[in-house]
């Protein structure tokens, strides 16, 4: 990928060596990424360059200790990368699908994942909704999602992902619960299980990240309205007398 002059990012904060390792290297080669090509092509604001660490890269790589090893994990309207690239840095022993409809998204994905070396990251152009992206992400045991759309909306986009049993993360902020409160009864009917609110990086975030955890059920089944006995036969008697 090609770099471009702009404001160098940050180092990176003393945790970011305990959650990433010995791949912090690659996490701050995706920070410069992010700094550099992402603000030009308009992926990220430029002035977002000073907190990317500790709100974007941190944040997200936060969702890691919620997955578990082998895990196939798709991360929905993926954008820059986030949260499925820090999540795939600080977790090589996943699988993880980058979904993003926009072309000048999906190809920076692709540029990006490739200087990364990340061998275990694929990028899909397409809407989790899309028939081919269904047919590709299907079974799936995790879908990721960051302030992409409500959350009786990502029910709709992730729930067909999951196989039974697996977990939507939504990465919400301060109104998660609010959230969670308001759509409960949409979820249910999508067959979301145990719809709750978890806090990630609780030791090295302030505030920590917070995700909306819920479980792919059977969506309830729908039973047409049932007319009264009589009914439709009572009105036509009226009509002739």
């Amino acid at each position: 990928m090609k770099q471009v002059e702009g404001t160098p990012p940050p180092e990176p904060p003393p945790e970011a060596a305990e959650v990433f390792g010995e791949r912090l290297d690659i996490a701050q080669r995706y920070a410069a990424l992010l700094a550099g090509p992402g603000v030009e092509r308009g992926l990220i604001g430029p002035r977002e360059v000073d907190r990317l660490w500790d709100r974007h890269i941190l944040n997200c790589a936060a969702v890691g200790e919620l997955l578990e090893s082998a895990e196939r994990i798709a991360d929905i309207g993926s954008g820059a990368g986030l949260p499925g690239i820090p999540a795939a840095i600080a977790r090589p022993d996943v699988s993880i699908t980058l979904v993003e409809p926009l072309l000048r998204r999906s190809e920076f994905l692709r540029e990006a994942i490739a200087e990364l070396g990340l061998g275990h990251v694929a990028v899909v152009r397409g809407r989790a909704e899309d028939a081919s992206v269904r047919e590709l992400a299907a079974d799936s045991d995790v879908v990721l999602s960051r302030a992409v759309a409500s959350l009786d909306k990502l029910g709709r986009w992730s729930l067909p992902l999951l196989r039974p049993g697996g977990r939507m993360l939504a990465m919400k902020g301060e109104r998660a619960q609010a959230e969670v409160d308001e759509h409960r009864g949409v979820l249910k009917r999508l067959g979301a299980n145990d719809v709750r609110v978890v806090r990630c990086g609780v030791k090295y975030l302030s505030p920590p990240a917070t995700v909306v955890l819920a479980l792919r059920g059977e969506p309830e089944a729908r039973h047409p309205r049932r007319r009264p006995a009589g009914g439709p036969a009572r009105r036509a008697t009226r009509r002739h007398t």
